[in-house]
């Protein structure tokens, strides 16, 4: 079922005050309200500049227009990053539906840095990115974009705080060398007649703590409100689309919702997106927040070792993976 209001029942929330004692107050409430009935909303009024947004959708394109042998020679490597070509990974750890097609997409992706002196470096997920031939402003963007994203994601740990009733600096901790992911993806325009389990991505939630999307202008996120109507997250310029990860679901008791989303893209044209995935380190214990359980509401899940949880996941649904350790 899809409503085809326009646009779609997501708060937007204004950031204008983060970082100010009144500001991540009034944001703390409106986190809380938004994360625990829907779990998405629209953060307007960010730090992260329109410049920024606009470039790293320039890098994008930039990439996405090279020939396809210069792309697959930066093919997915052990460590998570590089490019992603389309049709090889299936969301095969999908809770709300059972995906047998492979997503219609392609994307670059980008994970936090490890320096090769790093102590982490050479460990699961930690090592180097490949990088492009032949454009030479696609890794300043990127690194660039990168900052701007953590930088900002580390100040929403402060209200995030406050909202789930925690002294506001209880989260920072779990993020001193935080898990991160830059995703540049492109969804070709798929045929109007496409069958019904044909998507762009199909439907999942999020692995980790945090999602921050920038969206172009043509539309196709779709997010399914818990009595199952799906809503477009029609793009509004100025905004990210903001959604709780399952880490963080998990973190909370199900206090906040992890919410099942997936992308179309019927426009006719080429899509672009840009997810931000912020997430704790990966020796991080995720387990249930004093403040989210009481004698009425126990932990509803088990403590788990953030690193494995993810390497779980990654390893059942991408294609290279698979095949790396067969």
């Amino acid at each position: 079922m899809l409503d085809s209001a326009t646009p779609p029942d997501l708060p937007v929330i204004d950031l204008s005050g983060l970082g100010s004692a009144a500001g991540d107050v009034a944001i703390a409430k409106a986190l809380d309200a938004a994360f625990g009935t829907v779990g998405f909303a629209y953060f307007a009024g960010t730090p992260v500049t329109p410049e920024q947004q606009a470039e790293i959708f320039a890098a994008s394109r930039a990439f996405h227009a090279l020939p396809d042998e210069q792309k697959r020679a930066v093919s997915m490597n052990e460590f998570h990053r590089g490019y992603m070509a389309p049709n090889t990974s299936v969301i095969a750890t999908s809770s709300v539906a059972k995906v047998t097609k492979p997503n219609f997409s392609e994307s670059f992706m980008f994970m936090h840095e490890v320096p090769a002196g790093d102590p982490r470096f050479g460990l699961p997920l930690q090592g180097p990115t490949p990088w492009p031939e032949g454009l030479p402003a696609f890794r300043e963007a990127v690194l660039t974009y990168q900052a701007a994203m953590e930088a900002f994601c580390r100040k929403l740990l402060r209200p995030m705080a406050l909202a789930l009733n925690l002294p506001p600096d209880a989260l920072l901790p779990y993020f001193e060398q935080p898990t991160t992911f830059l995703r540049l993806l492109h969804y070709p325009p798929q045929a109007p007649d496409s069958p019904d389990d044909a998507f762009g991505s199909a439907p999942h939630t999020d692995y980790g703590f945090l999602t921050v999307l920038a969206q172009d202008s043509l539309g196709g996120l779709e997010v399914r409100r818990a009595d199952g109507v799906w809503l477009k997250a029609t793009p509004i310029p100025g905004t990210f689309v903001v959604n709780v990860g399952d880490m963080l679901s998990r973190w909370t008791n199900g206090r906040w919702q992890s919410t099942p989303h997936r992308v179309k893209n019927l426009s006719g044209k080429d899509r672009y997106s840009c997810p931000y995935f912020f997430d704790m380190d990966m020796d991080a214990t995720v387990e249930c927040l004093p403040s989210c359980t009481g004698p009425d509401n126990p932990p509803r899940f088990p403590p788990v070792r953030y690193g494995d949880y993810l390497l779980e996941r990654l390893n059942k649904n991408y294609a290279y993976r698979q095949k790396s350790s067969a």
